[in-house]
């Protein structure tokens, strides 16, 4: 083993020794080195097994180059992914703040049309489908001033009245459910009657019924609320919806006809609870103001005689 390193040792030292002195020697010869024919044949001969070598390692040291950045591409699209539902759920929400500020400008013109104080209020709930009725819950109640009896309403028009009044919530019975009653009166002909729900399945209608037989209703007539005693449970003026057939004949005990009302009863968000009614009756103030009616275009045709023959 000794004798095996020290031949090892000297091995070395005679390489180290005559690689200096080819170094000092190339070195000092410049331009006219002697070994520049040495070097030339080691490059002819070595030269190509040097281009095989990097041909193959280069795509080695790509893909493993890929694979050390896999890492970092999965990161990425994970990052990305992150960002582009967090865009659309603010897209979302700025489309939702649209739509509830819309919605809160339309009450506050409806209740400064007719003079009500309101608390606006978000639907939070239906009500549930074993009880065969047709209510919302609001997040109001008690602690903001909300008591059983009081109109509800939205932009479009007359949405129901509170039933129940808990501390933070209320139940609010719709003006579709068949259970609910509401005196109105027709927009033009003063004529009262009241409507009652057939409930949102059967396309959200209510039945009008006209206290007077004799009295003339048609379609497109226009109602509001008549108002109740005491301003409870229905105050007056709320438009309520328009007619859209008419069912009996003149001389029958009563007219009836079907309404059509203005409040979509599928896609409640934002109403307002009267909390307190108008000093006077808004009548129809509130009543959205008619579509135009389109004019006819006229032609006008000028008609020049011919003259006479021999004239």
């Amino acid at each position: 083993m000794n004798r095996d390193t020290r031949r090892t040792r000297v091995l070395l030292a005679l390489l180290l020794v005559t690689s200096i002195s080819l170094i000092t020697i190339d070195y000092r010869g410049g331009d006219n080195s002697p070994l520049d024919g040495v070097r030339s044949l080691a490059a002819t001969v070595f030269g190509p097994v040097e281009r095989v070598a990097a041909a193959i390692a280069r795509p080695v040291g790509d893909a493993v180059d890929s694979v050390g950045s896999l890492g970092d591409g999965v990161d990425e699209a994970a990052r990305l992914k992150a960002r582009n539902q967090e865009l659309t759920r603010r897209l979302r929400t700025s489309e939702l703040d649209r739509n509830r500020a819309r919605e809160l400008d339309e009450l506050l013109h409806l209740a400064g049309a007719g003079r009500y104080t309101v608390v606006p209020a978000r639907v939070i709930a239906i009500g549930s489908a074993q009880t065969f009725s047709w209510t919302v819950t609001l997040d109001a109640g008690s602690r903001d001033g909300i008591r059983p009896d009081m109109t509800v309403l939205n932009g479009d028009g007359l949405v129901g009245r509170v039933k129940t009044v808990g501390p933070s919530t209320s139940t609010v019975l719709l003006a579709v459910d068949p259970e609910s009653s509401v005196g109105v009166r027709l927009e033009a002909s003063m004529e009262v009657g009241f409507t009652t729900g057939q409930g949102i399945r059967d396309g959200g209608d209510l039945d009008l019924r006209l206290l007077d037989g004799q009295s003339t209703v048609d379609r497109g007539d226009r109602l509001v609320t008549f108002g109740s005693q005491g301003d409870r449970p229905y105050v007056p003026g709320v438009p309520v919806g328009e007619v859209v057939s008419v069912n009996g004949t003149p001389g029958s005990q009563t007219r009836s006809a079907v309404v059509s009302p203005y409040v979509d009863f599928t896609s409640l968000d934002l109403v307002g609870v009267v909390v307190d009614p108008p000093r006077t009756d808004p009548r129809d103030a509130v009543l959205p103001p008619r579509p135009a009616a389109t004019p006819v275009p006229t032609v006008t045709v000028t008609v020049t005689p011919s003259p006479k023959a021999g004239g």
